[in-house]
C-alpha cells in the first residue's frame, strides 16, 4: 500500500502529464501549506479555491514573461498565505470589536474588487 505522499507525487506526475507540463516543478509541501493556512484562517472550501487562484496567477505571471515558474510559484503562494492571514486578523478584530490598526474605526482598503 502506497503511503500519501507517494500517492500525492504520483499524483502530481500523473495531473502535470496530463496538462504537459512534465517540466514543471511543484513543492507539493508548500502547496499543501498554503491550502492549509487557508483553510484554518478563511474557512475549510477557502483551501482548493485558493489554490486554484494562486496556480491561476502563477500561469499568467509566466505567460507574460513576468517570472520564471519557481518564483512565480513562490510569489503566488506568499501573497495567498499574507493574504489569508489578513482575513483571519481582520475577522478577529470585527469579532471583537476593535477598529484595524491605525484605521481610527474604518477598516483598511483591502485591494479586492467589491469591498
Amino acid at each position: 500500500m502506497k503511503s500519501q505522499d507517494e500517492t500525492l507525487e504520483e499524483w502530481c506526475r500523473l495531473l502535470l502529464r496530463a496538462f504537459e507540463l512534465e517540466d514543471v516543478d511543484v513543492d507539493i509541501n508548500e502547496v499543501l501549506s498554503v491550502a492549509g493556512v487557508a483553510a484554518h484562517s478563511v474557512v475549510r472550501p477557502a483551501a482548493p479555491l485558493t489554490t486554484f487562484i494562486a496556480g491561476l496567477a502563477t500561469g499568467l505571471q509566466c505567460a507574460a514573461g513576468q517570472a520564471p515558474d519557481v518564483l512565480a510559484m513562490h510569489s503566488a503562494m506568499d501573497v495567498a498565505r499574507t493574504a489569508a492571514k489578513a482575513y483571519a486578523a481582520e475577522e478577529a478584530r470585527a469579532a471583537t470589536g476593535s477598529p484595524a490598526a491605525g484605521s481610527a474605526g474604518t477598516s483598511a482598503p483591502s485591494g479586492t474588487p467589491g469591498e
